[in-house]
């Protein structure tokens, strides 16, 4: 009998050895499954957030390109009737290119506000002034209701100044997008 007994005992040990293995190997296979999951999750939620930089980053250069683009042309367009005002020969046309170059500019400003971050925003303000400035300027000039002290002389040095603040706010855009080091000087 304690033979029989300890048959019964030895197949029960091994049976449940052999349950208990099967558990095991099935709970260690769930948490590495779990630990699968979690890493996977972890990858695509970090995808994501590259993703949504490279987006942000591609907004700000595509808008950062249309206030550079903007500006010179504006400026361009205030140099052309500057030109033309020293010269006495401003026409209906240089006018109306001086109003639409405004607010061309006005609007690509107005938009740059939304994206810009505080530096960049800082640098475009100083030209942005600057514009307002030099366009008040010009259009007295043009309708000789200029004050003392403003002529086509002081036009052309608040033109130079602009063009300083010009080359600033590009190198502050291209500072923020990583192209060039922000230490870096002109």
């Amino acid at each position: 009998m304690s033979s029989s007994i300890s048959e019964i005992a030895v197949a029960v040990l091994g049976i449940g050895g052999t349950l208990a293995s099967a558990l095991l190997t099935q709970r260690t296979a769930d948490r590495a499954k779990v630990r699968e999951m979690e890493h996977a999750r972890q990858l695509k939620a970090e995808e994501r957030e590259y993703a949504a930089r490279q987006a942000q980053l591609e907004a700000r250069r595509t808008c950062y390109a249309a206030l550079n683009a903007g500006t010179r042309d504006y400026i361009t367009v205030m140099a052309s009737f500057w030109h033309a005002l020293k010269a006495g020969e401003v026409t209906y046309e240089l006018r109306s290119d001086l109003d639409r170059a405004r607010r061309d500019h006005r609007l690509c400003h107005a938009e740059a506000q939304m994206m810009l971050p505080d530096g960049v925003m800082a640098a475009a303000s100083t030209v942005n002034r600057g514009f307002g400035d030099l366009y008040g300027l010009l259009k007295r000039l043009d309708r000789g209701l200029a004050e003392e002290g403003e002529g086509v002389e002081a036009a052309q040095e608040d033109m130079r100044r602009l063009w300083d603040a010009l080359w600033e706010l590009r190198r502050v855009m291209r500072a923020d997008l990583g192209i060039t080091p922000p230490e870096q000087e002109l």
